[in-house]
This record gives structure tokens, sequence and C-alpha cells, in this order.
């Protein structure tokens, strides 16, 4: 298994379009094209609290490859980042690391 951790840093006060566009469109297309979500996250203290860390849980680099490229490149996808983006840009920067578990990780 590896573990993808992605960190999102949104423009001041775009996080709250940012977590209704996961909870009402990404997460159905997740679903759709069979990507895993591992937990999704705010920032309560650290560095900003404009912040929505999240984590992906792949079979392989290659499964990864496959459906997240198949979820980037749906019409639907597309479609559904520019209606939440019309108010103007939602994201300033993404952080995504690909983490794989130590042999005495509870997660495996």
């Amino acid at each position: 298994m590896i573990c993808e951790m992605r960190v999102y840093r949104c423009l001041p006060g775009r996080l709250p379009a940012l977590l209704k566009r996961f909870e009402n469109t990404t997460l159905k297309l997740w679903d759709k094209h069979g990507i895993k979500q591992a937990g999704f996250f705010t920032t309560l203290i650290g560095e900003s609290n404009q912040e929505l860390t999240y984590f992906l849980a792949w079979e392989s680099l290659a499964d990864r490859e496959k459906k997240w490229n198949a979820f980037q490149s749906d019409p639907d996808w597309i479609d559904a980042r520019a209606k939440s983006e019309a108010d103007g840009q939602i994201i300033g920067n993404i952080v995504s690391q690909l983490l794989v578990p130590t042999a005495f990780s509870s997660v495996k």
C-alpha cells in the first residue's frame, strides 16, 4: 500500500469553498473512479488555518496513475472545478507526498 498526503493551501477566506467542493462533488467522483480516501483534516494549530490535509490509499504507483489520471480528465470534474472557482481561485498551492508504511506501522 502507498499513502498519499496532500496539503491544499487555500487563498485567504477560500477554505469553506474547498470544503464544500470536496463534500458535494469531489468525493462522489472519487467513488466513481475507485479512489479511496483515508482521512481529511483541517489545521487547528499550525502555520495556517487555511489548509486542508488529506490522505489517499493506493494499491501501487500504477494504481494511482491510472485512477488519478482518469479522475483529472473526467469532464464532470473539469466542469465542477470550474463552477466552484466561478467566484475566484480557491487554492494557492498543493503539496503532495507519496508515503510507504514502515515495518512497524499500524497502517499497512
